[in-house]
């Protein structure tokens, strides 16, 4: 149900950019149209967008990108940093020369998304989806409950060093714990074994690196002057608490909120384990003209 088994033919186009610093970035491209980036989330890959490739491709130009380190990408020592991620994203719009563009990230995917407005702007953006991440993962001091549900806090500042430090000697069992939790409880064996050996791609002393600064950042004051179309989507079961899904979709003027239920796959991977109801969602929001 989930996978693709070995003898299908894949519904892309292998491709590759080179970044401003030099860095070789592996794409997955398919369909013609206006483009569609898909940006994965922390340690995961872009062919983890496989049923999305192959459901907007039909009539979009769908490019998914493996960020630096992650997937087939290069894996230089240097740039794990979301505002480097955010750089590479405006060298992959660069490098096809691309307008009109909506950009579709999922977990930290999003909050490269807000590094890269915060930076270069929204001209050659039409429209964004964010699925599923807090905007702001550390939570403030001083905050109340209700201050740390709508931003999507899960962690103090110690926790989250302590993961960050215990990450960076992982021998694979901390991520494995990790990305469990990431999931309902019935996906399927196979397929989670394919999502952690994609998680295993970006070597850990990277991705440690690039989880601390991930961590801390709040991007509210970002997320506020948002003026684009946009639909937030999160899940009742997902680490991502399911209020600040709702709360980001409030602080953008005209933006949609979806909550995936627990029984429609409502994991932080739902675009994985309810990938018809996603891509549905995502379509109509994406052809949806005023």
């Amino acid at each position: 149900m989930y996978g693709m088994s070995s003898h299908e033919v894949k519904p892309w186009t292998d491709g590759s950019f080179r970044t401003s610093d030099g860095v070789l970035l592996h794409t997955l491209t398919a369909g013609t149209g206006r483009p569609v980036i898909l940006i994965p989330g922390w340690s995961q890959t872009a062919e983890e967008w496989k049923f999305q490739i192959e459901s907007l491709s039909a009539t979009h130009r769908v490019i998914a990108v493996d960020m630096r380190g992650h997937g087939l990408s290069e894996k230089p020592d240097h740039g794990y940093r979301i505002s480097r991620l955010a750089t590479d994203l405006d060298d992959l719009i660069r490098a096809h020369n691309l307008n009109d563009v909506t950009l579709i990230g999922h977990s930290m995917g999003a909050s490269v998304i807000w590094s890269y407005l915060e930076q270069f702007g929204d001209a050659n953006i039409d429209r964004m989806v964010f699925v599923d991440q807090a905007s702001a993962i550390v939570g403030e001091p001083g905050w109340s409950e209700e201050e740390r549900l709508n931003a999507g806090a899960i962690l103090s500042a110690q926790e989250a060093t302590d993961l960050v430090e215990r990450l960076a000697k992982d021998d694979g069992s901390l991520s494995r714990s990790f990305v469990t939790g990431m999931f309902s409880r019935h996906y399927p064996a196979n397929d989670f074994a394919w999502v952690l050996a994609q998680n295993a791609l970006l070597p850990r002393t990277y991705a440690a690196r690039l989880l601390y600064d991930h961590a801390f950042k709040n991007w509210q004051d970002v997320i506020r002057r948002i003026s684009r179309p946009c639909l937030c989507i999160g899940a009742r079961h997902s680490i991502v608490p399911w209020q600040a899904m709702l709360a980001m979709g409030r602080t953008i003027p005209g933006a949609q909120s979806v909550i995936f239920e627990d029984e429609d796959g409502g994991s932080h991977f739902m675009f994985l384990e309810s990938p018809l109801k996603f891509n549905s969602l995502v379509e109509r929001f994406i052809e949806f003209r005023s």
